[in-house]
């Protein structure tokens, strides 16, 4: 475990946590793409929120539930988790 999230490892959490096949590549390639289009709803990035508080032991910004796309929410995890 890196102490960074990266797409792949985010494709990772979308299919445990939602049921999600996504391709890591093409969220990287277009971070901007809203959650909805990967079939991520609200509830799907909450517990994805949850994992990851379990997995770094601390949490993440409140308002990371809220983030949009998987650039958003990326930029707003490492941030967090780097202290930045």
């Amino acid at each position: 475990m890196s102490d960074r999230l990266t797409y792949e490892e985010l494709s990772v959490l979308m299919k445990n946590g939602a049921g999600l096949t996504v391709d890591p590549s093409q969220m990287e390639s277009r971070p901007g793409s809203p959650f909805e289009e990967y079939g991520l709803d609200s509830l799907g990035l909450l517990g994805i929120v949850a994992a990851l508080e379990n997995r770094y032991g601390r949490p993440l910004p409140a308002d990371a539930d809220r983030c949009k796309t998987p650039g958003e929410f990326l930029d707003l995890v490492n941030n967090s988790l780097t202290g930045v």
